[in-house]
């Protein structure tokens, strides 16, 4: 059996950090943050930055990402009251995806507890069929190229 798990990234991979305050629903009945929480994570950090560089308004932009794909690996646990980074950078540009990188890190430490990938195929919010990258978005995107 070959041992394919990945070594943890450390804040050096990203380019962009987003701070996620923990709330107590995100603790499952171990005490710790239950897995499918760390995706809600992945989504936050990608669709805040889209919002915040003027790429996205969830109700009016003509495109939109569709999630065709996700992975994480974990490597260590938190929970709430716990303050975490999500680090975010773009690992591959296509003409009408995206696959981006993102590690979650506790405040103050330098590798991930959480690490994966988030894919979006940009669609038109009409048809739903896919759509080249607005030039403003790649230019965008770019910089978080690692």
């Amino acid at each position: 059996m070959s041992n394919d798990r990945p070594t943890p990234n450390t804040r050096a991979d990203y380019r962009h950090f987003l701070p996620i305050q923990t709330r107590w629903m995100d603790n499952d009945q171990y005490g710790h943050i239950n897995n499918v929480t760390y995706y809600s994570y992945f989504d936050t950090v990608v669709n805040d930055y889209l919002i915040a560089k003027g790429l996205l308004d969830p109700a009016t932009s003509p495109q939109i990402g569709l999630v065709v794909h996700t992975q994480c690996h974990y490597f260590a646990s938190a929970g709430f009251p716990e303050s975490l980074e999500a680090g975010l950078a773009v690992k591959k540009l296509g003409n009408s995806s995206v696959v981006y990188a993102i590690g979650l890190f506790k405040k103050d430490g330098n590798t991930c507890i959480a690490q994966g990938e988030f894919t979006h195929v940009y669609v038109d919010r009409t048809s739903n069929k896919p759509t080249p990258l607005p030039d403003d978005m790649r230019a965008t995107l770019e910089s978080l190229l690692a």
